[in-house]
């Protein structure tokens, strides 16, 4: 998650504030809303939603195993490392 987002949930050390970090993880998991307007491609690697009152965004990125470019193979698990980012829409 970026800066933004930790700032709407207040304390992330260690424990502290786990329910809302569930509550975004649950926002993520759960959503739906994957459209041709918003997914053309059909690959379900990015989302739009709200938490805490704040448009958010989700988005899975695919990178190689050294995380030090794309991906050659998306769909192949042992040539990828895929990074999933929480961010505010005001921090794109």
């Amino acid at each position: 998650m970026t800066s933004g987002v930790a700032e709407l949930i207040g304390d992330v050390s260690l424990f502290r504030n786990f329910r809302k970090r569930a509550e975004l993880l649950r926002a993520v998991g759960a959503y739906d809303s994957f459209e041709r307007s918003n997914d053309p491609h059909g690959e379900r690697d990015m989302g739009r939603f709200e938490f805490e009152g704040t448009d958010c965004y989700w988005k899975i990125d695919y990178y190689n195993l050294d995380l030090s470019a794309g991906s050659e193979d998306p769909a192949d698990p042992f040539l990828t490392v895929r990074v999933l980012t929480i961010m505010r829409v005001d921090e794109r």
